[in-house]
Parts: structure tokens; sequence; C-alpha cells
């Protein structure tokens, strides 16, 4: 079924303000996670020597930024609710561009590396392709992407106001793939485990 503009705005704005009602809460939620393997896979394929320019895509209240920071390089944020994305500049001291997924407006050329990480999956399957391809165009050449999405065998639609597609691993490869990146990794995550206590499905790829 193909989406109109409407109904594709409606999914962004209401998915934003599930997050800009529960920022904090999320905050909360999420701020021990341990996502180092997450940030380790970005950066061991960036070629040259760091401190790296960096986009945490879809950062949401920044506790990746503000690693990326600590760690020396020079990462910006971006985020589409507002609430988030003060409490991101914040913690992080970091600037954090205010767009919509559906409404990216990036600089061309500019990031050696995109970190995607939880967020990708919210963007409907109609209109990834092209959110890849402005991705992509932000690279610099060679440039890397890390996304971690769950996992699943292309449900898509509602779960209380987020929207969500699941992809598996051939279908999330194609994708990457006609965007114009070359696979470098994929994993399973939380490491570990069994497969089926692994939602988490996390691939690297570089700007061909």
């Amino acid at each position: 079924m193909t989406l109109g503009p409407e109904e594709l705005k409606h999914i962004a704005a209401r998915t934003l303000s599930h997050y800009e009602q529960h920022a904090q809460s999320y905050w909360e939620g999420t701020r021990d996670h341990d996502v180092s393997q997450n940030i380790a896979a970005l950066l061991q394929y960036i070629a040259g020597p760091p401190p790296f320019d960096l986009l945490d895509f879809g950062c949401g209240p920044g506790r990746d930024l503000r690693t990326f920071r600590t760690l020396g390089h020079r990462a910006v944020g971006l985020e589409g609710a507002p609430s988030a994305a003060a409490h991101a500049r914040a913690h992080s001291g970091c600037e954090v561009l205010e767009q919509s997924f559906l409404q990216l407006d990036l600089p061309s050329q500019c990031y050696d590396g995109v970190f995607a990480n939880a967020v990708l999956f919210h963007v409907p399957s109609q209109v990834l392709p092209q959110v890849l391809r402005q991705l992509h165009a932000c690279l610099r050449s060679g440039g890397v992407l890390f996304s971690s999405n769950p996992r699943g065998e292309g449900q898509e639609g509602w779960n209380g106001d987020r929207y969500g597609a699941f992809h598996d691993w051939p279908t999330w490869r194609a994708l990457m793939t006609d965007a114009g990146f070359d696979e470098l990794d994929h994993f399973y995550r939380p490491p570990g485990l069994p497969m089926e206590q692994q939602p988490w499905l996390a691939s690297v790829w570089r700007r061909r």
C-alpha cells in the first residue's frame, strides 16, 4: 500500500510527538545502555587518523553524542523531537540539528561517519531509500555508516504511538546496497546470546 504525503506527515509527527512527550523518561531508561560494541563497530572502519567528523543520526537526548565528544571526535547530532534535541545539546555540548527524517537538509560530503543507532526502523519503507541516499550523500568518499534496528520479517505499522518497519537481513542488505553502500560487517545483539534472544540487527557500511 502506497502512503500519501499527508499519511507520511502524520507518521512522522505522531512518532516524534511520542518522543517529545517522553524525552525525560526515555533518557532515564536508556542513559546506561551499553552500546560500546556499536560505537567501536563504526569507528574501527573509518580511514585516516582521528578525530573524525561524525553525525549521530537520531541522537535522542545525547548519550552517544557525549561519548563521541569524550573520545575526542567532532560530533553533530540530529533529532526531530525538540525536548530531546535540547537535552542533547545541554548534555553533550555538541551542535544538534533539529530535523524530521522526512525533511532532511544535510550538508554534502561533510562527515566521516554516520551513527544511526535504533532509529532507521522508524522510517516508513516507502521513503527509506530516499533517506539512505541522503545519508550516503552527507558522507565523504569512503565514509562509514553504522545502523542498528530491531529485526523482523517485513512487518510495518504502529506500535502504540510509534511507527516501525522491521526488516530481515537480506532486505536490509539490498536497501543499503541500492543506496550506494558496500557491506563491511553485520552482527546481532545483544552479544553472546542465542539468535532467538538477539532482536537487534547491526550493520556497518562504506560509501561506495
